[in-house]
C-alpha cells in the first residue's frame, strides 16, 4: 500500500513538472517548435506540444492497459484467497460455536457445527476430537470412532493425542478391553509417556488385573507418573490384592515368592504383613512365620497381629504360650492378649489358667468370644447353669452389637456369612 502511494505521488509530480516546464517554455519563447516524423511515403508534422501531449496520453494508455492485464492475471488468485479467508473465518466461527455447545451439553448441535466446516479449519484436529467427545457423550460410539479416525487422518503426527482420547473415552464407559488394546498400542509407540502409563494403571485397577499392575509399578516409579503418596497407596492396594488372591490357593511356595517381591517399605506396613501372616497360617505354614509375627508385634503392638499369633498352631504350644505371657509385663490389661493366652492355655489343657485369663479379659473389656470360650469351658465341666449364664451374656452382647451396627448403617447391611480360619480371626 505504501509503495502504491509513493508511485502515485511521483507520477503526479512528474506530470505537474512537465506541465510547468511546458508553460514556462511557451511563456519564454512564444514558439513551441514543431516535430516531423517520416515513415516511407508518410510524413507527420505537428507542434511539439501536441507531440508531448500525445506521448503522455499514449504512456497513460499503455500504463492502464498493463495494469488491467496484471489485474486480470491476478484476479483468480485474489478470488481464491478471498474465498479461503471467508471459509476460514466461517470455520473459526463454527469451532467457537461448537465448543460453546459442547460446554452447554448440546451434543448434536455441537457435532454439526464442528464437522460442517472442519475441512476448512486451520486446526481440524480440534474439531474432530471435540466432535468425538460430543458423540461419546450422547452414546454414539460408532460415530465417535469415525470422528477419531478423521482426526488421525487430518493430522497424522497427532496419533498419540487421538489414541489417548480414544482410550480415555473407552475407559469412561467401562470398555476396559478396548481401552487396554488402545493403550497397549500406545505403549509400543511411547513407552514412557506419563498419560499412557496413568491410563494403563487405571485400566488394570478397574479390571482388577493385579499381576499386570504389579508389572507396571516400576515404570510408574521411573517416570514419576504419580505423587509419592499416591504411588505408595497404589502399591499397598496392589500387593494386598495379590496376597488375597494367593491366599485362596493356599500355595505356600507362591506366597513366599510373592512376599519376596514386595518392596521392604510395603512389607513393613502392618496391614500388608497381617495379610501375609494370615495367608501363611491358612496354608498350614504358621510355624514358618511365628518368629516374624512375634518380631512384628514387638515393633507394632497391633490387635490383628495379636489375634493371628493366637491362630498359629505350633508343635510346642507351651513355648508359644510362654512367649505370649512375656507380653503381660507391658500389656497386663489388654483384653485381646488375655483372650489369646486363654486360647493357647486351652489348647494344652491348662483349663484353670485359661479360666483366669478369660475372667480377666472380661473384666478389662467384655467380648462375645470370651463369653463363648468361658461358657464352653464351664459346659465341659458340666457346670450348665454357669455356662448358660455366660452364653446368655454373650448373645446379649452380640445382639446389641448387631443393633448398633444397623443403627449406624441401616442402608448397607449384607447378609451374614460364615467366615473361618486365620483370616476370620484377623478381622
Amino acid at each position: 500500500m505504501r509503495r502504491r502511494i509513493v508511485f502515485s505521488l511521483a507520477a503526479v509530480f512528474l506530470v505537474l513538472g512537465l506541465v510547468a516546464f511546458g508553460y514556462r517554455h511557451l511563456a519564454t519563447h512564444g514558439n513551441a517548435g514543431y516535430v516531423i516524423i517520416g515513415l516511407d511515403r508518410w510524413v507527420l508534422e505537428t507542434s511539439l506540444y501536441v507531440m508531448v501531449v500525445a506521448l503522455v496520453l499514449a504512456f497513460l494508455l499503455f500504463y492502464l492497459m498493463v495494469r488491467a492485464l496484471l489485474h486480470a492475471w491476478r484476479l483468480p488468485k485474489a478470488i481464491k484467497r478471498r474465498d479461503l479467508e471467508r471459509r476460514s473465518r466461517r470455520s473459526q466461527e463454527a469451532l467457537v460455536a461448537g465448543l460453546l455447545e459442547t460446554a452447554e451439553g448440546n451434543w448434536e448441535k455441537a457435532e454439526r457445527n464442528l464437522i460442517r466446516h472442519a475441512a476448512d479449519s486451520g486446526t481440524p484436529l480440534i474439531n474432530y476430537l471435540t466432535a468425538a467427545r460430543a458423540a461419546h457423550s450422547r452414546g454414539a460410539h460408532a460415530q465417535r470412532d469415525q470422528y477419531l479416525e478423521l482426526a488421525r487422518q487430518s493430522t497424522p503426527k497427532a496419533e498419540l493425542a487421538v489414541e489417548l482420547t480414544r482410550a480415555e473415552l473407552q475407559l469412561s464407559t467401562r470398555q476396559f478391553q478396548e481401552a487396554l488394546e488402545s493403550l497397549t498400542r500406545l505403549q509400543r509407540i511411547a513407552p514412557g509417556h506419563a498419560a499412557v502409563l496413568r491410563l494403563l494403571h487405571r485400566v488394570y485397577a478397574q479390571m482388577e488385573d493385579w499381576e499386570a499392575l504389579q508389572r507396571l509399578l516400576p515404570a510408574l516409579h521411573k517416570h514419576k507418573v504419580l505423587m509419592e503418596a499416591e504411588l505408595k497407596l497404589l502399591e499397598t492396594e496392589t500387593y494386598s490384592a495379590l496376597l488375597k488372591q494367593k491366599a485362596q490357593t493356599r500355595d505356600v511356595t507362591a506366597l513366599r515368592e510373592l512376599w519376596s517381591r514386595i518392596p521392604p517399605h510395603i512389607r513393613e506396613l502392618t496391614k500388608v504383613a497381617a495379610l501375609y501372616f494370615a495367608a501363611m497360617i491358612e496354608a498350614g505354614a504358621g510355624a514358618e512365620i511365628e518368629e516374624a509375627l512375634r518380631l512384628a508385634l514387638g515393633k507394632d503392638w497391633n490387635e490383628t497381629l495379636l489375634v493371628l499369633y493366637g491362630c498359629i498352631e505350633l508343635a510346642d504350644t507351651e513355648r508359644q504360650l510362654h512367649h505370649a505371657e512375656n507380653w503381660l509385663a507391658v500389656h497386663a490389661q489388654d483384653a485381646v492378649l488375655l483372650r489369646v493366652l486363654a486360647k493357647l492355655a486351652l489348647r494344652i489343657g491348662h483349663t484353670a489358667k485359661a479360666q483366669d485369663y478369660l475372667q480377666r479379659s472380661l473384666a478389662a473389656e467384655p467380648s462375645v468370644e470370651a463369653y463363648q470360650l468361658l461358657g464352653d469351658l464351664l459346659f465341659a465341666r458340666k457346670d450348665f447353669a454357669a455356662a448358660s449364664e455366660f452364653y446368655r451374656k454373650g448373645l446379649m452382647l452380640a445382639s446389641s452389637e448387631v443393633v448398633h451396627q444397623i443403627e449406624r448403617h441401616p442402608e448397607d447391611q449384607p447378609a451374614p456369612a460364615p467366615v473361618t480360619g486365620a483370616l476370620a480371626a484377623s478381622v
